[in-house]
């Protein structure tokens, strides 16, 4: 096989880089259909990749043998403090005719990355493309987060503990959903995950319940338990969320959006309860699919809403320069 030849990604090479991504998610869509089908036209994958290089601070890399492009990848930082000093390949930021060119063109673009400062690099891969998947573990990044689809189906009721109960919430229950606001930050910030992402005042949710709760581009949800609020979950359309973009965006989508409950009343059967009252909703509401993620290491999350009927679609990968 002749040697790959990599160099700096130029607009000059968004067609034929937007050529090979509509060709991944044409392979994509095999294992998920329900994944957009407009990015497998070439205009469309062209197009998105071309949002991404007009970012700012946006650049990447792209890989040619013998003369054929088959490769790039391109990343773009965003400016939230919480992600540190970072790049970001979002879901149109990459595709490869060989998983193993991707270190080649990795090599070459984070090279640009660190020297600018930017020390924590984040990724955006088809969960069912192992080679890919295990291209970037050899590089030297770990599973952070799942992305993850189900078709508009009601799931079987599962039946109840005795004294639980969900419902749509109402005003009288903003003082809960503010203090339930905070619960999974906590959670995320214990053992397995360890995040440092900032947890909020109750004070603050209560300001922004107060606004929110009767607005009908959301659906609340608060699980009961005698009688008392133990848990809350949020529903909405995908398009209210900043995490999934361009090819990980599905038409018409429903987000399960939020879902905690109270460390007290956990294990028996809130959160699963919780999360089918949003799927039922999205049924209802009329919605082509229903999205949610989850940080891996919530060993919560990681393991009820797969039995849901999620499954993964795109991994969010992680690594940090320089330790």
């Amino acid at each position: 096989m002749s040697r790959v030849e990599v160099r700096p990604l130029e607009a000059a090479d968004l067609a034929a880089c937007g050529a090979m991504l509509a060709e991944r998610h044409r392979r994509h869509r095999i294992a998920h259909p329900l994944l957009s089908p407009r990015f497998e036209d070439v205009d469309a994958a062209v197009a998105e990749l071309t949002a991404v290089y007009e970012t700012e601070n946006a650049s990447g890399a792209v890989a040619f043998r013998a003369g054929s492009p088959v490769g790039f990848l391109l990343g773009a930082p965003k400016t939230s403090p919480v992600w540190g000093p970072n790049i970001w390949v979002e879901a149109a930021g990459q595709a490869v005719t060989d998983a193993e060119v991707m270190r080649d063109l990795y090599g070459v673009a984070a090279t640009r990355w660190v020297d600018e400062g930017r020390t924590a690099h984040y990724v955006i891969v088809p969960a069912d493309d192992e080679d890919l998947v295990g291209a970037w573990f050899r590089l030297g990044f770990g599973q952070q987060h799942a992305h993850a689809i189900r078709p508009p189906e009601k799931v079987a009721a599962t039946p109840l503990a005795g004294g639980l109960s969900v419902r749509r919430a109402v005003r009288a229950d903003i003082p809960e959903l503010a203090r339930l606001d905070l619960e999974l930050p906590m959670h995320h910030g214990l053992a397995a995950t360890f995040s440092a992402g900032r947890v909020g005042t109750v004070e603050e949710s209560l300001a922004d319940w107060e606004d929110d709760i009767d607005n009908p581009e959301y659906a609340t949800f608060v699980a009961e338990r005698d009688g008392k609020v133990i848990g809350s979950a949020i529903g909405c359309a995908l398009e209210k969320s900043s995490s999934h973009l361009s090819l990980a965006l599905p038409d018409n989508a429903a987000f399960l959006a939020y879902a905690a409950v109270y460390a007290h009343a956990r294990g028996a059967g809130a959160g699963r309860a919780l999360g089918e009252a949003v799927i039922d909703w999205s049924v209802d509401s009329g919605f082509d699919s229903v999205v949610t993620d989850w940080r891996v290491t919530n060993l919560l999350s990681s393991r009820t809403w797969p039995r849901l009927g999620f499954a993964e679609t795109f991994l969010r990968l992680h690594r940090t320069i320089g330790y």
